[in-house]
């Protein structure tokens, strides 16, 4: 395959046997080159400033500077490269902080080669690595906590689809949307369209993502 056309990986992890099973299996894939390997959040941020990879597969959870804030350190210099932290399943608080700095999605540590290869395609094409059950889970979590990104400006949605967005992203339904706001259900899922396209992003998942980074579920507005 044409160097060109391969997908540029680095590895973190503090365990180095983790670290050298993560990089044996990733090169097994045909178009996967890993250009850069570190063992924990201070060296991956250097790591990744010298070899600007496409992808990072990072631990959540490591001594030191841990992923959640390399991954924010690395998407101020590397905006571009997209951050796959693997985590495990007591780690969602982690997870969700790392989703906020930036990262494109989360695997689980035991996750099989052929998920982690997926996962990291779909992230490399620019597409959010989240699944659909753990989305409202991550937004219960965020609910309630303030100041994670700060509030960014809002200008492509109107007051109503930002409501909307907010209650969405908080985990109510369209029907339970529809009746807070005293409007039919059909109108609140035509909103959800009409945000998405506004935001260009494409899927739900990523719609709360967007909506995590940018502050709003901090408190819903709008409710009943």
């Amino acid at each position: 395959m044409n160097d060109a056309a391969r997908i540029r990986l680095m590895v973190v992890d503090d365990h180095p046997m983790m670290r050298r099973g993560l990089k044996d299996a990733l090169e097994d894939e045909a178009d996967f080159e890993v250009v850069g390997l570190a063992g924990d959040g201070m060296e991956a941020v250097r790591t990744a400033q010298r070899v600007e990879p496409d992808v990072i597969v990072m631990d959540v959870l490591m001594p030191g500077k841990d992923g959640v804030d390399a991954c924010r350190e690395i998407m101020e210099v590397l905006p571009d490269t997209k951050v796959l932290m693997l985590t495990a399943s007591t780690e969602e608080d982690a997870v969700v902080e790392a989703v906020a700095a930036g990262a494109s999605g989360y695997l689980q540590k035991d996750a099989g080669p052929e998920q982690l290869a997926g996962a990291i395609r779909d992230v490399s094409a620019g597409r959010m690595r989240i699944p659909e059950r753990s989305i409202r889970h991550i937004a219960s979590l965020i609910r309630g906590r303030r100041g994670i990104t700060g509030q960014r400006a809002l200008d492509a949605i109107t007051g109503m689809e930002r409501e909307i967005l907010t209650m969405f992203a908080n985990g109510r339904s369209y029907a339970e949307i529809a009746e807070a706001r005293g409007i039919k259900t059909t109108s609140v899922r035509n909103a959800v369209y009409r945000i998405q396209d506004k935001l260009a992003v494409d899927s739900k998942q990523e719609l709360v993502v967007w909506a995590i980074r940018n502050g709003l579920l901090d408190g819903e507005e709008g409710g009943s």
